[in-house]
């Protein structure tokens, strides 16, 4: 790890490059001093000067530039998480915001959402498209399997599913907090760019939609108590809560969590008896 106190953007930038195999990049091995790549070669592969790039790892110059930093960040093969450390480390915080596609769910995690089994659960994106969920969600919420991947989306759902618009308590109420959740998060995730196409799509198909966006509401979807008309459980209530999935920024864990042991008992039945 760095030990250089005085220049810890520098110490980091020396022991990254010092990690890289210059073999795996072209470079002829050779007789070498030290391990890793020479400075030229990081700035070759970061397609900024030498003498620039020796710069930095002096703490000479002043700081890069975001444009040089994220090249840097390329050049040296960094992760998400050594992309930001770098940021923090030369500017004092951490990049702007990259929405990204989600990519596919590790088995982890799905045995996290399998691991509780009377309360639904799901993994959504910033912009609320549900990627994964466990079997009581299925049973009590929606059963993703049954649809294609574009429709599953909690906002698609919400203006276009009657079943789920029906099982609501109070679905004018519930859809001013989805939408206003949905902008806060899209927004934090770097995801506006994302956000138009499905925006664009609802509030031609949804008067209510359109109405609810203009509006430009934010709230935090952080907690609170559910409320659903179920077809077999009847009246029943969760109480929910949101966690962010470490590692995966794309990602938010949602919980539903049923209010009483009588709730639970009957989530536990009913999820029993689709497997049965």
């Amino acid at each position: 790890m760095p030990t250089d106190t005085g220049n810890p953007l520098g110490s980091f930038l020396r022991d990254r490059r010092a990690r890289l195999d210059p073999a795996t990049f072209g470079f002829a091995a050779g007789r070498r001093r030290t391990p890793g790549l020479r400075r030229e070669e990081v700035a070759q592969r970061a397609h900024i000067s030498p003498t620039w790039y020796t710069w930095l790892e002096q703490g000479r110059g002043g700081a890069p530039s975001a444009e040089v930093l994220n090249r840097l960040a390329s050049g040296l093969m960094l992760t998400e998480p050594e992309r930001e450390h770098m940021f923090i480390l030369a500017l004092g915080h951490p990049p702007e915001l990259r929405y990204r596609e989600p990519e596919s769910i590790s088995p982890r995690l799905q045995r996290v959402l399998d691991a509780m089994p009377t309360s639904p659960a799901i993994l959504r994106t910033a912009t609320w498209d549900v990627v994964a969920w466990n079997r009581p969600a299925a049973a009590l919420l929606t059963d993703y399997s049954k649809l294609p991947r574009e429709k599953r989306n909690i906002l698609r759902m919400m203006f276009s599913d009657q079943r789920v618009r029906a099982a609501q308590d109070d679905w004018l109420r519930v859809a001013q907090f989805v939408v206003a959740s949905f902008r806060a998060d899209a927004a934090r995730a770097g995801a506006t760019a994302e956000i138009t196409q499905l925006v664009d799509e609802l509030s031609l198909s949804s008067p209510e939609f359109a109405a609810l966006w203009r509006n430009n509401d934010i709230a935090s979807h952080g907690d609170g108590l559910k409320k659903l008309h179920h077809p077999v459980l009847g009246p029943i209530e969760l109480e929910f809560s949101t966690f962010a999935v470490e590692g995966r920024p794309d990602l938010t864990l949602m919980v539903y969590n049923p209010s009483t042991p009588e709730t639970t008992e009957a989530v536990r039945v009913l999820v029993a008896s689709r497997e049965g």
